[in-house]
C-alpha cells in the first residue's frame, strides 16, 4: 500500500512511522524547511533549542507509549514544577493551600469558594453535556461573577481572544484532567529535536521517504489511486492520501478539484502565537508556568523553561519562554519580530521589579511565530467534527480540528495518528 502523509508534525510523523514499520509504503511531504511542525527547533551554539515551550505529563499515556516504541523514553527526565500568578504587577505562588488564602485579589470568602469548587470541577462535570455548554456559563455558574472576572475570564480571552466566550465547557472540563499547578513535567534530553529526529530515522530506516521543502499544491482523485501534485512541478501517486495540515490549508490543496466541498469543514476559527524566547544570565521565580493579568503586558504568560530543564541544555543561561496568542492576521502577528523583542524585552524587566530584573540579564531575544497553533471551537462540535475519511475519496483527514475533545497536545496529537491508522486499515481492508 502507498500512503503520502503531507505535513511533517507530529501527527504525520507519528502515521508514517507506524505505517512504515507495518511494511507500507510511506511518503512524508512537509511543506518547510524542518520537520516537527510546532516542535522545531534552532541550533544555539552546541545545542538545540525547541522555537516553542512544551513538556511531557505523566497522564500522556499515547505519547509515553511511542517514545517507547521509539526506543527514547529513558531520554525523558521528571521535574516537580509549581506554577505562579502576576495580576496587576502583584506576584504570588499559587500551589498550595496557604497560597490561595495568600491570594488577595480576591476576597477571603473567594479564595475558599475558588479552592473547594477547583477541587470539585472534574466530579462536578462528569455526566453532563459540557459540549453544549458555554464555558463561560459553566464556571460562572460554578465560581460566581467575581471569581470569573478576576481569574477565569482572562485566562480564557488570553488564550482564545474574541472566541473564548462561546469555548465549550467540555474543552476545559477535558484539561482538567492532564494539568496541575502543582505537577511532575518531563522534558527530553537533547529537547524535543530528539523526538523529531527517531521518528523520522523509524520511518527512513523501514525504507519510508521524508521530505521536507516539499508544498503540496494539489490533490486530485483517481479513481483507485490519488495524485499529489506539489509546487516544484513533480507529482506523487498513491493509494491512499492522510492530511495532517490545517484545513484552511488543505482547502487550498483541494479547491478546483473533485474533493472540493467533499469533507465536512466547520470553518473553524484558529489561533496562532507569537512567542519570545529570552535567554537570561539570572533565574526568575523558579516557577514553570505564570499567568500574567493586568500587567501592562502584550503577553500574556511566563514559562520558566529552567524550572523544568536543565541550564546546561542552554549554554548554562536561563531559558524563558513568553506569548500571546493571536489571530495570524493581527498587527502583532504582521510586526517585525526585532521590534516586538525590543518591546517584550522592556515589559519582561517591568514585570519583575523584586528581583531586580535588569535589561543587562537578557543575554539575548529571539522571536517565533505559527500561524495555527489551536482550532476555537464552537458550542455542539462534536457533531462538527470532520470525519477520518472523505466520503467516496481515498483521502484522510488527521488534524488538529478533529482532537477534539482532547486538548490540543502531542499527546492527543499521537493518539489521533493511532486512531487514523487503524481507520485507514479498515477503510482498506487489510
Amino acid at each position: 500500500m502507498r500512503v503520502v502523509v503531507i505535513g511533517g508534525g507530529i501527527c504525520g510523523l507519528a502515521i508514517a512511522s507506524r505505517l512504515s514499520r507495518r511494511g507500507e509504503s510511506v511518503t512524508v511531504l512537509e511543506a518547510s524547511d524542518q520537520l516537527g511542525g510546532l516542535g522545531t527547533f534552532f541550533k544555539d551554539g552546541d545545542n538545540w533549542i525547541d522555537r516553542f515551550y512544551h513538556c511531557i505529563m505523566p497522564t500522556d499515556d499515547h505519547l509515553l507509549g511511542l517514545l517507547d516504541d521509539l526506543g527514547i523514553r529513558d531520554r525523558v527526565y521528571w521535574k516537580r514544577t509549581r506554577m505562579g500568578f502576576l495580576v496587576g504587577h502583584r506576584h504570588f505562588a499559587f500551589n498550595t493551600p496557604f497560597d490561595l488564602l495568600r491570594f488577595t485579589p480576591l476576597s477571603f470568602f473567594q479564595r475558599l469558594r475558588l479552592g473547594v469548587v477547583s477541587l470539585l470541577l472534574r466530579r462536578l462535570g462528569e455526566g453532563k453535556d459540557l459540549d453544549n455548554v458555554r464555558t463561560e456559563d459553566w464556571l460562572r455558574g460554578l465560581f460566581g461573577d467575581a471569581i470569573w472576572q478576576a481569574v477565569w475570564k482572562p485566562l480564557f480571552h488570553s488564550k482564545f481572544g474574541d472566541h473564548a466566550s462561546e469555548l465549550p465547557a467540555l474543552y476545559l472540563w477535558q484539561r482538567l484532567g492532564r494539568e496541575s499547578n502543582v505537577a511532575d513535567r518531563g522534558y527530553p534530553r537533547g529537547g524535543y529535536k530528539t523526538i523529531i529526529d527517531a521518528l523520522a530515522s523509524s520511518i527512513e530506516d523501514a525504507n519510508g521517504d521524508v521530505r521536507v521543502s516539499a508544498p503540496v499544491s494539489k490533490l486530485e482523485e483517481g479513481g483507485d489511486s490519488m495524485t499529489v501534485r506539489l509546487a516544484d512541478g513533480s507529482e506523487v501517486e498513491a493509494d491512499w492520501v492522510v492530511s495532517t495540515v490545517p484545513l484552511p490549508l488543505l482547502r487550498q490543496m483541494t479547491t478546483g478539484t473533485a474533493l472540493e466541498g467533499a469533507y465536512r469543514d466547520p470553518a473553524l476559527p484558529y489561533q496562532g502565537v507569537v512567542n519570545a524566547l529570552f535567554f537570561l544570565s539570572r533565574p526568575l521565580e523558579g516557577f514553570y508556568w505564570t499567568p500574567v493579568l493586568d500587567c501592562g503586558t502584550e503577553f500574556d504568560g511566563v514559562v520558566e523553561m529552567s524550572a523544568l530543564v536543565d541550564t546546561e541544555q542552554f549554554g548554562g543561561r536561563h531559558l524563558v519562554y513568553v506569548m500571546k496568542y493571536t489571530d495570524r492576521e493581527s498587527d502583532l502577528f504582521l510586526e517585525p519580530e526585532e521590534s516586538i523583542g525590543d518591546r517584550w524585552t522592556q515589559q519582561l524587566v517591568s514585570i519583575y521589579p523584586n528581583l531586580p530584573l535588569q535589561p543587562e540579564d537578557v543575554v539575548d531575544v529571539k522571536v517565533f511565530k505559527a500561524p495555527f497553533v489551536e482550532p476555537a471551537y464552537p458550542l455542539g462540535y462534536t457533531a462538527m467534527k470532520p470525519d477520518f475519511r472523505v466520503a467516496g475519496s481515498r483521502l484522510l483527514l488527521a488534524t488538529s480540528a478533529q482532537v477534539y475533545p482532547h486538548i490540543t497536545a502531542w499527546n492527543s496529537s499521537v493518539r489521533l495518528a493511532e486512531e487514523l491508522v487503524e481507520h485507514l486499515y479498515a477503510c482498506s481492508g487489510a
